[in-house]
């Protein structure tokens, strides 16, 4: 497993008017999770898009414990789980300043042929990096 923490502070608009960080928002806060993991690796969405590759997401389960407020700084640690296949698995905590684990969640990305919208193998390099780090 792979890991790696990004930083963030709640907006306003990002709450409702308890306060609370809206939960649609979560899936955006677990994409930038996503993104700068990847960049982490060294890969980035659009360099991954330009090999003709598409990651949509296929599933996406969050389970919501204590609320993110307004001006928080917030951690999302986000784990890839494995050798990506067909298909790329994150996990994903969110964690306020103090250390209060929020929010927990796990997504499943297809790697597609943008043409087709097929499914098709990770780049290589991509599941090299990671075989080197997690094995």
């Amino acid at each position: 497993m792979y890991v790696h923490e990004t930083k963030i502070r709640i907006r306003y608009g990002e709450t409702d008017q308890m306060g609370y960080v809206y939960y649609g928002n979560y899936a955006q806060f677990f994409e930038i999770g996503r993104v700068e993991t990847l960049r982490s690796l060294g890969f980035s969405y659009k360099a991954i898009e330009d090999q003709g590759i598409m990651l949509p997401v296929a599933d996406l389960h969050i389970r919501y414990l204590k609320p993110a407020l307004y001006d928080d700084l917030i951690t999302i640690r986000t784990k890839i789980i494995g050798i990506p296949t067909a298909k790329i698995e994150f996990t994903y905590e969110i964690f306020n300043e103090t250390d209060v684990l929020l929010t927990t969640a796990s997504t499943t990305l297809v790697f597609v042929k943008k043409e087709t919208m097929r499914p098709t193998s990770p780049p290589a390099d991509l599941v090299k990096k990671l075989a080197a780090l997690i094995y």
